[in-house]
Order: structure tokens, then sequence, then C-alpha cells
């Protein structure tokens, strides 16, 4: 044996030495290995970690902002319609009022004396006058009716006075002459100052009127005179069976053009599209939404994308919700909203890369935060095997016990955390700091890094669930306000247990949480029983406040005594003096005499009601129509007289019935309306009802129902 050092080569010490050596090598290659294998598993782990936390925020992040997109949307795509459809609503009801007063006057001429009418003059130009027009080869002399048209001159004044949208109004007679109103009067002469002429009877409004006998809306025209592009809104006039005028108006679309190009002011824009699938309004200045000159429309449902040519024909039909569309090689959010006056429609649209921006930023936050952490664990695992190199070499030289030490505090840590992400799944995100590891080191920074991360995630899945608690305490006043709505209508039946001789029974099914339609009766007095159906423009919370309005209005004025007409009068005076949304009711108000079955009624633009004798079978009364409630102040009313015979039975409803539409766009119409009730024409009231309620859900099969769906039957006994 040889000493050197103090150490006996070849000794026992030596081997003991080697056997040391032996053993620490040993537990240094085990502890170095567990270590290599340990930081792999928790380097897997925390790539897979971040996978799944990615995938789950994307996938709850795209769904919220779907969802919260999708509700907006639709919400403004009903507004901006409504918004629109205001204008055009105003012009038919004006061209509505024209007509009837036109078709009254052709009718009873003897109660009107000729009134003159004279030429545009220069002098009037920006000031409203009534002027004459003609055709170049129609002499006015030779109209005989053309004093008695004048007599629309007032009419015709006051309405273009007190309008914020027409430009016009006129009257148009079948012999080439127009009598109109405006303040252009200079627009009429050319530029030598000579009076031009108007082909009143080659005009579309003309045409389309004549042609449609109906209320008609042009599509985008210039003005004769000012070249200016506007819509004429029209309506043919007939007398004894012949069309002897035609009646309307128009207006200019700067207000309709100026509002959609201020849609460019936030992230999307609006376009609207007319009843050819042809985009008239438009802020876009290239691509397919771009508006063009009526030469150079196209129909985009005829077009090669047939997305939005599916999109454009099923919104010119009804309210299609948050949908996206490739167009022009970018891809679109696109809602839309019908307007029901000209059967145009109204397109929301989104560019689908601004909505990603918020998840994209999430997304990109998120990976940054995760590379950031990434990157500082394998900066902290280099470091910490250069440690461990230099352990080795330091517990060679020190001891065996002090390395088994050092690995059991570098071990531990490491596989507390790699458990605890294991153990990260489903709602489950929260990683917190505990003392395990707090080490001082960079495993202590990159539990910090996982740590902050878990806590950005809970605090967006916080907000989440915030934003979903406010849609279902929404939905749930939604729930207040139809019970309260129902509980305005009577709804115990039978209501008078003491008035034997007669039997009623009534329903409402809102299309909403809440509708516009109502149904009323009340006993005047003993002998008098008042009857109300009724259906106000809209839907929804507004139309369900508009309609508790009407319904209170018309019971107490009916209560305080006088006629139907008269009843419907002082109703209409009341409701527009404070009528700024301009909505306005269709009404019929009956009051049956219970010993004579004598009904004296009124109806202002309501359905035509529905009588059965004793012993026959279910017809329509074709009764006259007033104007709606709330449509203009002033309106008069006329009252008619009906029996309703001992086993007869009235049935009376709002368009909801006759308007029920299957998948198929068809409606049920008043030939199925009259089968249904034939059914068991000598069935009660309530029996009545039902057939019809199971007649129109029979055929409106899957469809959504579109409108509110309102019924009431009475019978005598």
């Amino acid at each position: 044996m040889i000493k050197k050092f103090g150490i006996k080569f070849g000794g026992l010490q030596q081997k003991i030495l080697n056997l040391v050596l032996i053993f620490i090598l040993a537990i240094v290659g085990v502890f170095f290995a567990a270590s290599v294998y340990l930081s792999n598993n928790l380097t897997a782990v925390v790539d897979e970690s971040a996978k799944e936390q990615k995938k789950s925020i994307t996938s709850v992040s795209e769904e919220t902002m779907f969802k919260m997109l999708d509700s907006s949307m639709n919400q403004n795509a009903s507004l901006q319609a409504d918004i629109a459809d205001n204008v055009f609503s105003e012009v038919s009801g004006n061209v509505n009022a024209l007509k009837e007063y036109a078709e009254y006057m052709y009718t009873h001429p003897e109660e009107f004396t000729d009134k003159p009418v004279s030429d545009p003059k220069p002098e009037n130009d920006g000031k409203p006058s009534v002027q004459l027009q003609h055709e170049a080869a129609v002499d006015p002399a030779d109209d005989k009716k053309l004093g008695l048209a004048a007599n629309m001159s007032e009419m015709m004044l006051s309405m273009f006075k007190n309008s914020d949208v027409l430009n016009s109004c006129f009257i148009a007679t079948v012999d080439g002459n127009i009598i109109f109103v405006d303040d252009r009067a200079g627009a009429n002469f050319d530029e030598n100052g000579k009076l031009q002429t108007f082909e009143v009877r080659q005009r579309p409004w003309y045409l389309g009127a004549k042609e449609k006998g109906d209320i008609y809306f042009t599509g985008i025209e210039l003005d004769a005179f000012t070249n200016i592009p506007g819509l004429v809104c029209s309506a043919p006039v007939y007398a004894d069976g012949k069309l002897v005028a035609v009646v309307g108006a128009d207006i200019f679309l700067n207000n309709i053009s100026d509002y959609v190009n201020n849609s460019l002011k936030y992230e999307g824009f609006v376009c609207i599209v007319n009843e050819n699938g042809e985009i008239i309004f438009s802020p876009q200045k290239e691509g397919t939404f771009k508006a063009v000159t009526s030469d150079k429309t196209t129909d985009l449902r005829s077009g090669e994308n047939k997305e939005l040519a599916e999109f454009v024909n099923k919104s010119l039909k009804e309210s299609v919700g948050l949908t996206s569309v490739k167009i022009d090689g970018r891809n679109y959010y696109l809602c839309s909203e019908p307007m029901k006056t000209v059967g145009w429609t109204v397109i929301s649209a989104l560019d689908k890369s601004v909505v990603d921006v918020p998840v994209q930023t999430l997304i990109s936050n998120f990976e940054r935060i995760n590379g950031q952490s990434q990157e500082s664990y394998h900066k902290s695992a280099g470091f910490s095997q250069q440690t461990l190199m230099i352990m080795i070499l330091l517990i060679l030289i020190l001891a065996s016990v002090a390395a088994l030490v050092v690995a059991g505090r570098i071990v531990r840590p490491i596989e507390h955390m790699t458990k605890r992400i294991d153990e990260i799944s489903g709602t489950d995100l929260a990683f917190e700091m505990d003392d395990s590891y707090r080490t001082n080191d960079e495993i202590e920074v990159l539990a910090q890094s996982f740590a902050t991360l878990s806590r950005r995630t809970l605090s967006y899945i916080e907000q989440i669930t915030k934003i979903t608690a406010e849609k279902e305490r929404i939905g749930a006043e939604l729930e207040l306000a139809t019970k309260i709505q129902a509980d305005m209508l009577p709804n115990i039946f039978p209501p008078f247990p003491d008035h034997e001789e007669f039997d009623i029974f009534a329903s409402m099914t809102p299309a909403k949480e809440v509708g516009g339609d109502f149904y009323d009766f009340f006993l005047i007095d003993d002998n008098h029983i008042g009857i109300v159906m009724a259906d106000v423009s809209g839907k929804g919370v507004p139309a369900a406040l508009f309609m508790m309005m009407s319904k209170i209005l018309v019971s107490n004025y009916a209560m305080m005594g006088g006629d139907p007409a008269k009843v419907l009068e002082q109703t209409n005076n009341q409701i527009c003096k404070n009528n700024d949304e301009e909505m306005f009711v269709t009404v019929w108000f009956g009051i049956l005499d219970l010993t004579t079955g004598n009904v004296k009624a009124a109806n202002a633009g309501h359905e035509y009601p529905i009588i059965k004798k004793a012993d026959g079978k279910f017809e329509i009364l074709k009764d006259k129509h007033g104007f709606v409630v709330g449509g203009m102040d002033g309106m008069k009313f006329k009252n008619y007289e009906f029996t309703l015979e001992r086993g007869g039975t009235l049935f009376l409803y709002t368009d909801g019935v006759p308007e029920a539409t299957n998948s198929q766009n068809e409606l049920f119409g008043t030939e199925r309306m009259l089968a249904a009730l034939n059914e068991e024409p000598q069935a009660e009231p309530e029996k009545l009802l039902g057939n019809m309620k199971k007649a129109v859900d029979e055929f409106v099969g899957d469809a959504p129902q579109f409108d509110d769906l309102t019924m009431l039957g009475i019978k005598l006994l």
C-alpha cells in the first residue's frame, strides 16, 4: 500500500473511498437521470397545458363574441330598418289618405264645387303652391272634372307643409292633367323661361299604380325637372269601378343616403337592397356592395356568389340572423331586417376580421405570456443543469448525504408542480403559489408565471359569467312583461256568470315575449256589451306599451257613452297628441245589444269581421274601413249596423291568423280560416277558437310564428 495525501491507495481507506465514490456516483447518476426525466416531463406537461388553455380560451371567446354580436347586430339591423322604413310608412299613409279623399270626392261630386287651379308661376319658387301641369297634346279645358279634382288642393297643401319628408304630392287625371303641390315652381320652366310640358300618363308611378291597382312604390327615378333621384308612392283612384285618377307623393332620397353613408362612422356599415336584389344605397365605393346607377345594377340573387344570393333572397322575405358570408375575398358577418312598407331590406355588415381582433389579441397575449414563461423555464432549466454539475463536484468532495439533501430540495418542488399541472382540467384552472414553490430560484419564477397566467384566465371567465347573468336578467324581465300584458286582457271565462244570454271566449298568443295585439270586452250597461279587437303596428315592448294605452282609451271613452265611431274619433285624437314615434293601431269596435242582437260598429283599418247566422255558416262581412287610429289627427269614422241572431256567432281576429306563414312562405288565408270555422259552425266560442288555433298550428308546422295570433268569439244563446 502507498500512502499519499493521507490516503492509503490499495488499502481499506481506498476501498471505502472507492465505495463512497461509486455510491455517490450512482446516486448522482440516478439523481441526474431523475432530474432529466422530470424536467422533460414537466416541459411536456407545460406545452400540453398551454395548448389546452389556448384551445379553451379560443373556443369560449369565439362563442361569446358570436352570441354578443348576433344579439347586438340583429337589434341594430331591426332599429335601422325601422328608422329607414318610417319615411316610406309616412308617405304610404299620406297617399292612402289622398286616395280615400279622392274616391269619396269622385263618388259624391254633388257635394263639391269646381275649384280653379293655375299653371306654375316663377315667383312662387321656394314657396309651397298648388300648380297645374299637363301633357304636350292635352288641353286642360277639355278635362270636365279638372275643377272637381282641384278640391284636393287644400288637403295636399296642408299635407306638404306638415310633412318633413314629402317633396311633392299630386293628383293626376286620366285625361293627362296633373295638379300638384311643391315649392319648386321655377323648375317647371326651361332655360328660356318657357313652361315645360309633362307626360303624365307615361311616368312609372302612373303606369305602376294603374297596373297594380293599389299602393305602388317606384324604384329610384330622376325627377322630371330637377334630375334629383327620388322615389314616388302612388295609388289608383276608382269611381264606379273605373280608373279616374292617380294620387301620389314623392320624396328625394338625400336623407336616406346620408343615413347610410353615416354608418361608416362605426366599424361596420349599412346598405339597402331593393325588391329586385339591387344595391341602391351603400357607403362602399368599391366591390360588390358599391351602389351604382340603375342601368348598371345587378341582381345579387342571381350572381355567382351563391351564399350572398341565398342571403339576399331570404332577407327580402324575413329577418335573417347573424350569417358569415365571403364577399370580394373577405369574410363578413351579415344580418338583415326587411322594410315592410316598400319591400326592401336593410343589410348590416361587419368585417369578420374586426370581430376577430379581440380574440386574436387575447390569444396573442396568451402566447406571449406563455412564451415568456417557457423561455424563463428553459433558461432556468439550463442554469439548473450547470448548477447540478457543480453540485456533483461538490457532492463528490463533500459527501453523499449532502448530495441527497440537495437533490431532494431540487426534485420535490418540481414533482409537486408537475402533479398540480396534471390536475388542471375543465373549470379548475387555478394554479396558486404555496410554500413548496418558494425556493428562491428559477422554480419559484416559473411557478409565479403559472400563477399569474391562471389568475388572468379566471378573470376572463368571470367577465364572461357576468355577461351571461345579465342576459338571463333581461330574459326574466321580458317574462314578467309577458305576464303583465296577459293580465291586462280579460282572461276569466265565463266573464259575466249572471248573463246567460251569450257566451264569449278570446285568446292572444304573442309572436315575441310581448305583443301588440289586444282584445277587450266589457258591459256598458245590463243590455249592452262593448267588444274590441285591435292590432298595434310593430312588435315587442314598444308595441305592448302602445297596446295598453290604446286599450285603456277605448274602454274609458266607451264607458263615457257615445257610438263606436265617436269613441274611435276621441281615441284617435288623444293618441295623436303625443305620438312622436308615429305608431298606429287598427281597431274594430262594436256595441252589441243583448236584447235585440243589433250590433253598431266602426272599423279603423282592421280585418273584416266574420258572422254566422243561427242556421247558417260563417261568412265574411265586408264592412267599410276607416283610417287607422293614431295615423292622422282629426280623422272621422263611420258607424254601420248588422244583426246577430240568436244562435248566431261573431268571430273577430287580427291579421296574424290569415297571414300565418308555413315553411314554404304560403299564407293561411281567409279560405282556410272560414273552413276551420265551418268545421263545427254550431260549436261554442271556446271550441271554435281551439279549432282555429289547431288549424293554424298544423298549417304553419315548424315555421316560426311571425305575428301575434289574437281571436275572439261571441255567441248569442
